[in-house]
């Protein structure tokens, strides 16, 4: 398969789900109808501010979780295809990439009448970015270090014989 298909494919359906999402489809006025009745079938006790907090945390953590995936995504097709020789390079352009995509997105929620930009939600969604490539790291590490034989050390090489 053709690289630019196999890693750029997923990266834009994704972002394009991302522009959908910041449409009226899931305002906060729609996703409370579904967040409020499934909090009070899960604690029938709790209090009209715990659920609108809980609302709140639910969808900012959806922000978080959309942009990781985001930042997981574009990371793979950058270091796939343009940066393959250097990660910290696809790392950084991943972050900046990925914080104007979240400024245009709050922009194009201006023009949604059930929507509000935010730049707050900016700041969320880069730190979800941020979490994605956090996240990427620690486990190339670790893969990293299981793939290498413990005989070999990060000085092995051409450079030692």
């Amino acid at each position: 398969m053709n690289p630019i298909v196999r890693y750029w494919s997923p990266l834009l359906i994704w972002m394009a789900l991302i522009c959908v999402g910041s449409t009226d489809l899931l305002s906060a006025e729609h996703t409370s109808r579904l967040l409020g009745p499934l909090l009070h079938w899960f604690y029938p006790r709790i209090s009209p501010l715990t659920v609108l907090r809980l609302q709140i945390l639910i969808r900012k953590a959806g922000h978080v979780t959309e942009y990781a995936i985001l930042a997981l995504l574009m990371f793979r097709a950058l270091a796939n295809t343009l940066f393959w020789r250097s990660a910290i390079g696809a790392m950084a352009l991943t972050l900046i990439a990925a914080g104007a995509f979240a400024a245009t997105d709050e922009f194009h929620q201006s023009f949604v009448p059930s929507r509000t930009a935010s730049l707050r939600d900016v700041s969320i969604d880069t730190l979800g970015a941020g979490v994605g490539i956090a996240i990427y790291a620690v486990w190339w590490r670790r893969y990293r270090q299981r793939a290498l034989p413990r005989s070999f050390s990060t000085n092995s090489g051409p450079e030692r014989i």
